[in-house]
């Protein structure tokens, strides 16, 4: 009996070891390969003042005309506050903005997409806009409700971008092996990757519009997917300082942790300058970002910015 007892503790410990050893070894692992995958993707930086300033005037000008946005919001009748927020708001400072919506509301205009699955809905958003606006737009930009965007500032970061070159960036996250942009703090495709998109969307082994999976991903990972098979991968968007500039939070909630982690660099540790988005904001937020972002100035003071990108007329 003592025999058997012992041979159990013993069996206990070298289990217990084995477990030890396995889970050291896994972490050792992962933690390689995260280090190695960092260098995976880019970190693509928006130009300097000093590139805008080596720029010829005419060069400005031509710029500022040639970079036009068009805008995707995806919404759902239960967003209407927030749908009218945008509307009012940062949306009318898109080139062209359309709102996609699971249904057909009779408040708002919009492009009626019959489903409520959000996959399903950004990849019906993503083929309407190829077959309607490929010859007319060369950058697209793809938001949620919740999401402000300066998009002046977007503008200016695709100043020096290539809309030919297979362009996807936003704030990238990791999962597992895969790298996306998160589509909380808006997704900015090129033509080219649009075009690419557009055909993978057909193949339904490597764009499955279901998921072939156990569990359902988001639908900012389903992208990263089906855009990987297509040679665009997601590229994490900063300022020239190295700050991002496309943000997963709102302003207050980044603040608060600045406060909390640098209390003495509340304002540099916070938010870029050139900052394109900010996330989760409630509608009457909205209105305060568009007042702070558009209309405060303090008096006596003059802005001589050496590209001026004008919204549409109205």
């Amino acid at each position: 009996m003592i025999s058997e007892s012992s041979s159990f503790v013993k069996g206990v410990v070298l289990g217990g070891a084995f477990c030890m050893l396995v889970t050291l070894l896994g972490h050792m692992k992962v933690g390689h390969g995260t280090k190695a995958h960092r260098h995976e993707h880019h970190h693509i930086q928006a130009p300097s003042k000093e590139d805008v300033l080596n720029l010829s005037e005419g060069e400005r000008m031509e710029l500022s005309k040639s970079i036009r946005v068009y805008c995707i919001i995806l919404v759902k009748p239960k967003d209407l506050g927030h749908w009218a927020a945008v509307r009012e708001t940062w949306s009318k400072h898109c080139d062209k903005v359309e709102f996609y919506s699971s249904e057909n509301v009779k408040v708002f205009d919009s492009v009626a997409l019959n489903t409520n699955d959000m996959w399903a809905m950004m990849r019906k958003a993503y083929k309407i806009t190829y077959e309607r606006y490929k010859d007319e737009f060369s950058w697209f930009f793809l938001a949620y409700p919740t999401t402000f965007a300066i998009i002046e500032n977007l503008k200016y970061f695709l100043l020096k971008k290539d809309p030919s070159q297979p362009f996807y960036v936003g704030h990238t996250m990791k999962s597992g092996d895969l790298e996306y942009v998160d589509g909380e703090g808006g997704i900015v495709l090129s033509i080219e990757s649009l075009r690419r998109l557009f055909h993978i969307l057909e193949d339904s082994d490597k764009c499955p519009e279901q998921g072939g999976m156990i569990w359902k991903l988001a639908e900012d990972k389903q992208l990263a997917i089906c855009l990987k098979y297509t040679g665009v991968f997601a590229e994490n968007a900063e300022d020239s300082e190295g700050k991002d500039v496309f943000n997963t939070k709102s302003v207050s909630a980044l603040i608060k942790e600045a406060m909390s982690t640098h209390p003495q660099q509340v304002v540099e540790g916070c938010c870029s300058d050139m900052a394109i988005t900010f996330s989760g904001l409630a509608p009457n937020h909205m209105h305060v970002m568009m007042y702070g972002v558009y209309r405060l100035r303090p008096y006596g003071h003059t802005y001589n910015d050496a590209l001026v990108f004008l919204p549409p007329p109205g």
